[in-house]
């Protein structure tokens, strides 16, 4: 079956998270286009990886102020070919943020968010498919500013949760890591 371990990723997703079952059959489908969903060539709409990067502590996530969106916004970009868009999250994060030593937490998605990407520099307006993982920080939460960003922040998670303001996806990983389960 093509694309097996990311059909699996997503169908394990559609099991904990039912109310976003519209929004998975959206991403199932593009997995079942005839094109390659992961190149960014496919302006119909392609596969991104993105990052809920959070601290050692568990209590803080670091965004991104997105040089060409002009918004903060976790880390993430395109897949560029690869069907493991847990490696391209982790890559990303790695890329973007300058943090020696991140992990991805599990191989199990953690959000899922289709938008829009307006005209930019001639490229049409297009559909992101972003599939979003936990990546952890270990105890050097340090990090480098680099060409993609205008700057980088650690920011409590609560105060995302709560803040009107935030970008809405952001608000709904917030409020997905501030519900998960714990362990003792």
């Amino acid at each position: 079956m093509r694309y097996a371990p990311l059909r699996r990723q997503l169908a394990a997703y559609a099991g904990r998270w039912p109310p976003e079952a519209g929004t998975t059959a959206a991403f199932v489908d593009l997995l079942e286009d005839a094109g390659n969903p992961f190149v960014r060539e496919r302006l119909a709409g392609h596969f991104t990886g993105s990052a809920w990067v959070v601290g050692a502590g568990g209590d803080r996530t670091l965004l991104t102020h997105h040089r060409k969106l002009g918004r903060w916004l976790q880390p993430g970009g395109h897949a560029d070919g690869d069907a493991d868009l847990a490696r391209v999250a982790l890559r990303e994060a790695e890329e973007e943020t300058g943090v020696a030593g991140l992990r991805l937490e599990a191989a199990a998605i953690f959000d899922l968010d289709r938008h829009w990407i307006p005209e930019r520099d001639g490229l049409p307006g297009h559909w992101h498919y972003d599939v979003r993982y936990v990546v952890r920080a270990g105890a050097d939460e340090r990090f480098v500013v680099g060409e993609e960003s205008h700057a980088l922040a650690w920011r409590p998670v609560a105060e995302i949760a709560a803040d009107p303001a935030a970008d809405a996806s952001l608000r709904r990983m917030a409020g997905k890591w501030l519900s998960r389960p714990r362990e003792p």
